[in-house]
């Protein structure tokens, strides 16, 4: 056997998969370490493959403090997904139906509705959304105008009739544009009716990824914003559906978190 284990929990959140480790298992948690380590798990080839890795601390003012490095090792604020799938976690090993959990965009609140298993429901507050002016990039000589969002991260959301093909190569030039200098989340959103949206995301330090949190939040915001939907949202992407509620500034978002499995990675 290895002489060195690396505990961990599995779980999604709407296809979007992330890796819970509890940091004091780590002898050094430094930032480089953090990072390369975080790449070696979420390689969906020779790691365990995940999204993004949740590292997990204990905090005196919350019951659990969420630090979240992305796929390729960079560090993110939040994931609303992520941040669910730490309170299944904290759930399935505490039964606690409240969860307080510390963020780099804050306390985050998820409130247990229900739970069947290994999956689980929460109501989730997110916040303060702010949202910025409309903005037009230029990719490989093409004009994309888009909504910035903050939902504790940044977004720029695109509205689309249809979802093009390939959208993702210029969504990937986007998410690194100059404008943007720490780089942000570009999401495609294809209005349904009145109370539904449909987007795609692509996900600074992830790429595409089957569903996000804050991108549902960021897709809904910018269509209340601009008259297109009224709240609540119903949020489709291709790994689930989301519910965003947006009203007198405070920012709800509801989903599903599954636990998949726990296992041992040989560092």
């Amino acid at each position: 056997m290895p002489e060195k284990l690396l505990r961990f929990t599995k779980a999604s959140a709407c296809g979007n998969d992330f890796l819970l480790v509890q940091a004091s298992e780590l002898s050094t948690e430094s930032t480089q370490n953090l990072s390369k380590l975080s790449r070696r798990l979420c390689d969906r080839h020779n790691g365990i493959g995940a999204d993004g890795v949740e590292w997990l601390y204990a905090d005196p003012k919350h019951d659990i403090r969420a630090r979240l490095f992305n796929a390729d090792g960079s560090e993110a604020e939040i994931s609303g997904n992520g941040t669910r799938c730490v309170a299944a976690y904290l759930a399935d090993q505490s039964g606690m139906k409240e969860i307080r959990i510390a963020t780099g965009a804050g306390t985050k609140v998820c409130r247990m509705l229900h739970r069947k298993g290994s999956r689980f429901r929460f109501s989730m507050q997110m916040g303060k959304a702010e949202v910025g002016a409309e903005r037009q990039i230029e990719v490989n000589g093409q004009k994309i105008r888009g909504q910035v969002v903050s939902t504790g991260n940044p977004h720029f959301v695109i509205f689309v009739e249809q979802f093009p093909a390939k959208w993702q190569e210029e969504a990937a030039a986007i998410s690194t544009h100059k404008q943007f200098p720490h780089g942000t989340n570009v999401e495609l959103v294809r209005v349904v009716n009145p109370s539904t949206v449909e987007f795609r995301i692509y996900e600074r330090g992830a790429g595409e990824t089957q569903s996000s949190g804050t991108g549902s939040c960021a897709s809904a915001v910018a269509a209340i914003h601009a008259g297109r939907v009224k709240s609540p949202v119903e949020v489709r992407a291709p790994g689930g559906v989301q519910t965003v509620r947006w009203k007198n500034d405070s920012l709800e978002l509801e989903g599903d978190a599954d636990l998949i499995c726990r296992g041992e990675f040989f560092l």
